[in-house]
């Protein structure tokens, strides 16, 4: 489906009879960034049907995403590098003569990106049908050849930098160890799956000192007396279960994102494959984006501080989470109160202090309005290919709250672990801004 639709939109843009004409539109393939966000969708498509976790997926789009604006930044002498403001970062080589910035910087988000999903193949073929396309749009083979070249040459810098980021330490990290313990987090159906990435503060964040720097306070001391405020809070997501509409439903499922969604018919257990928080937001990302009318080096910073956020966010949040280490409503509620209840949407597989979505989406929140401003409303078509409706936001930082809110909605989470959660956000957010700088002045 998705070379299909590749090949489509190939066609449109190359030979298509639009009110610009087909000159002009072969122009945009050279100059604008058209192709570079169907390659950021491409490696969304990709992440999807590979199943990363949350976190993971959020390395995976930060680094091919530095590795583009570093190379776009240098088409504006006002534009600042990444080097030297994020961490351990190395000095990238300039780029020569006859180099099309917006070919190279799209050729070295893929590059990168290839190297870090599964199925490296299914982006060697998407990197064809991006040289393809711009050999029809009327760049010559040699600034083609010279452009990819030097893409290389980043990506190979940008790929050494990221495997000295303790990723592959993760891998072979101690699991999540289980105690006898009510209050701890327990695997929930239907498939009581491990817990996912216990080790990821030990990743090296871009902008954060240290997973520690925004550690939120602990959460509301667990208890099993009804007259306990820890007992208000479950019942607080129970009621708001029992007792949900279809707005809130939907809002639910909106921004349920969970790609480890898991069904049942009988003895078959089957996955349903679905974004990432991360996915949606940078999804978000395109759109507002292309709502702008980005140029190549707005679209590329855009989606570098927004994936630059996320990541940070990720590891602030994770951090939390396999620290307090509390159990979710759904493990309590059928334990104490009632073992016929299920919540909304299917409880991913980690702890639930503090909330992961109203952490990231409020980090990627900030971020987008320090670029597009704080009244920047759109509508947010991210999740259409999943068999949702489009639903409308009138700023970065009200969808960020509705994201939030749909824990509850959910029956995942507790409210103190949203609130929280969106003030640990808005802190990570708040720190990209006011530390990464990409203009001069």
């Amino acid at each position: 489906m998705r070379v299909i639709f590749f090949s489509a939109m190939m066609s449109m843009l190359l030979f298509g009879c639009g009110p610009s004409g087909p000159k002009q539109e072969t122009v945009q393939i050279l100059s604008k960034p058209v192709l570079f966000h169907h390659t950021v969708q491409q490696l969304t498509d990709i992440m999807v049907h590979n199943t990363f976790s949350p976190p993971a997926a959020s390395r995976v789009y930060t680094y091919p995403a530095i590795a583009a604006y570093e190379i776009m930044q240098q088409a504006d002498v006002q534009a600042l590098s990444l080097t030297g403001q994020l961490r351990e970062m190395p000095e990238i080589p300039l780029a020569t003569d006859g180099i099309s910035f917006p070919i190279a910087a799209t050729y070295a988000y893929s590059e990168v990106g290839k190297k870090l999903i599964f199925t490296e193949e299914d982006m060697a073929a998407h990197q064809d049908k991006l040289i393809d396309a711009w050999r029809k749009a009327g760049a010559s083979p040699a600034e083609i050849d010279r452009s990819i070249n030097y893409a290389k040459e980043v990506a190979q810098i940008i790929l050494s930098w990221a495997n000295e980021d303790g990723y592959k330490e993760t891998r072979t990290g101690p699991k999540y160890s289980f105690r006898e313990d009510p209050s701890t987090w327990q695997p929930t159906p239907p498939a009581y799956m491990d817990g996912i990435e216990p080790n990821w503060r030990d990743i090296r964040p871009f902008v954060m000192d240290s997973a520690q720097q925004f550690s939120p306070p602990p959460p509301t001391t667990f208890s099993k007396s009804e007259q306990s405020q820890f007992y208000k809070e479950v019942m607080e997501v129970y009621e708001a279960v029992n007792s949900s509409d279809e707005e809130k439903l939907a809002i639910a499922g909106f921004w349920d994102c969970n790609p480890y969604v898991m069904n049942q018919t009988g003895h078959v257990m089957y996955a349903v494959k679905k974004i990432s928080p991360g996915g949606h937001w940078i999804g978000i990302t395109g759109i507002v984006c292309r709502q702008a009318e980005a140029d190549m080096l707005l679209t590329t910073k855009a989606y570098a501080l927004t994936s630059i956020a996320l990541f940070d966010g990720f590891i602030s949040c994770w951090d939390e989470k396999y620290r307090s280490n509390l159990v979710r409503p759904e493990t309590y509620i059928n334990e104490y109160i009632d073992e016929l209840w299920k919540p909304v949407l299917q409880t991913p597989p980690f702890p639930e202090y503090t909330s992961g979505h109203s952490v990231i989406s409020t980090a990627a929140a900030v971020t987008l309005t320090s670029i597009f401003g704080d009244s920047f409303s759109f509508r947010d078509s991210t999740e259409l290919n999943f068999g949702l409706p489009v639903r409308e936001f009138p700023s970065f930082l009200a969808a960020s709250q509705e994201a939030a809110i749909s824990r509850l909605y959910g029956g995942i989470h507790y409210m103190p672990a949203i609130r929280e959660g969106v003030k640990q956000g808005e802190k990570v957010g708040r720190l990209v801004v006011e530390r990464v700088k990409t203009e001069k002045g």
